[in-house]
């Protein structure tokens, strides 16, 4: 895999995705290094994003891990066929363990699908700090050697290294084992100007003046409110659509108390901001 960093850079915002230095220069050093990118932040900065957008960029497979509690090596990596396999049994007089226990009868998870993949995929391995610290320690030979060992076949490796992210929202501390292993990038809520420029790009519809108002009003939001649940990058373009949608090009008063919801998805949040702010307090924020 043969690219620049001006590729790269051109590549992903080609597809969407506005990059600063940081973000291009640290998946390009995951990428041309071979090791796993363990991307960390709030809620909606565009974490995941990251892993479709590669995905288009060189035309290849997402293969996606959604991790949660509980998750273990089975649902990740694989399981027996055990319905096909005692279909076997029943209809053959050889019940030799050779027979059974073959790739014909394996099940292939995430992590074994990226591993066999024939062309180089993107392994999203997505919310990691959902699992354990027993997951994680199972993951450290994926990640380490890209490849893993089943008993009854022994060890397979893959056959083309994956680009593997890892994200997390921060529910708890990951272990240094994990972290040792992959290049580290935390991306925080964007900037006025560089949500202006998403807006811009997702909403073509909105104007200019209505991009700069909405992206000014959600970083008052995350700046100056203490919320339970701070507005995402989702719910910018969100509310930029449902604006657009009553016919507004500027904001106002009225439009903010009208669509107050599509912003702010916590009710303790909306009273919060109704108490502190008020919609006409924001016009004057933004205003200024």
């Amino acid at each position: 895999m043969s690219f620049t960093m001006d590729q790269l850079r051109r590549g992903m915002e080609t597809e969407g995705y506005i990059c600063d230095d940081e973000i291009v220069v640290t998946v390009y050093l995951a990428l041309q290094l071979e090791k796993p990118l363990l991307v960390c932040g709030a809620p909606g900065v565009g974490k995941t994003e990251i892993a479709k957008v590669l995905s288009r960029v060189f035309h290849t497979e997402l293969i996606r891990l959604q991790c949660y509690e509980g998750l273990d090596e089975n649902k990740a990596l694989y399981e027996w066929n055990y319905q096909r396999q005692l279909l076997k049994i029943q209809s053959s007089r050889n019940n030799g363990e050779e027979d059974i226990f073959s790739s014909d009868y394996l099940l292939k998870r995430p992590l074994l699908k990226a591993l066999l993949a024939e062309k180089r995929p993107v392994l999203l391995i997505d919310e990691i700090d959902k699992t354990d610290e027993e997951f994680e320690a199972f993951l450290f030979e994926v990640l380490s050697d890209f490849q893993v060992s089943i008993p009854e076949l022994g060890t397979i490796r893959a056959k083309q290294t994956p680009i593997v992210i890892l994200t997390s929202n921060g529910e708890r501390e990951l272990s240094d084992g994990l972290k040792r292993r992959c290049i580290f990038l935390y991306i925080d809520y964007p900037s006025v100007e560089k949500e202006v420029s998403i807006i811009r790009i997702k909403v073509p519809e909105a104007s200019e003046v209505l991009a700069q108002q909405i992206a000014t009003a959600v970083y008052y939001i995350r700046s100056n409110l203490d919320l339970n649940k701070k507005p995402a990058i989702a719910e910018t373009l969100d509310w930029a659509k449902a604006l657009l949608l009553l016919g507004t090009q500027r904001l106002t008063p009225e439009m903010i108390h009208k669509t107050l919801n599509v912003l702010l998805k916590d009710k303790e949040d909306q009273d919060h901001f109704k108490k502190q702010l008020g919609a006409v307090g924001l016009v004057k924020a933004v205003c200024e």
